[in-house]
């Protein structure tokens, strides 16, 4: 007989064995897609990383997962340079579209200013505060 179990703590070993499964069934429904991890930095005059974005393409769209711009370095338009290179690596590696994510405190108008479109969001996500979704087509 099969349990139920929540795993204290969760590791990679969970995770492959959840995912395996799932990957087989989409490949098998739209067929693969390979998964190509984007990393555009800023560095300083140092070599530091001062800012950056992190994303994963798949199945022809960028998800942009985390955008950062150091705080010494805002109101440069490094953010928007960023978002620019990452919309040029996603033609490159043939992308129709990016999508993010983005909460009420934090920088929705930018990613409008620069043409992503709202397409949802979740109230309460922290409690008092809203998670949008945006997404860009580019192609």
């Amino acid at each position: 007989m099969s349990v139920i179990e929540v795993v204290a703590v969760p590791g990679d070993t969970e995770r492959d064995a959840i995912l395996a499964p799932l990957v087989a069934f989409n490949d098998a429904a739209v067929g693969p897609t390979e998964r190509h991890p984007v990393a555009i930095v800023i560095r300083s005059d140092d070599g530091a990383i001062a800012g950056g974005l992190w994303g994963m393409a798949s199945y022809r769209w960028l998800f942009v997962q985390y955008l950062v711009v150091s705080a010494s370095l805002r109101g440069q338009g490094r953010g928007r340079e960023l978002m620019l290179a990452a919309e040029a690596e996603a033609k490159r590696l043939d992308c129709v579209g990016l999508w993010l994510d983005t909460f009420s405190f934090q920088a929705r108008g930018f990613y409008e200013k620069l043409g992503y479109r709202y397409f949802g969001q979740i109230d309460d996500y922290p409690p008092g505060e809203a998670r949008f979704f945006l997404s860009k087509r580019i192609a």
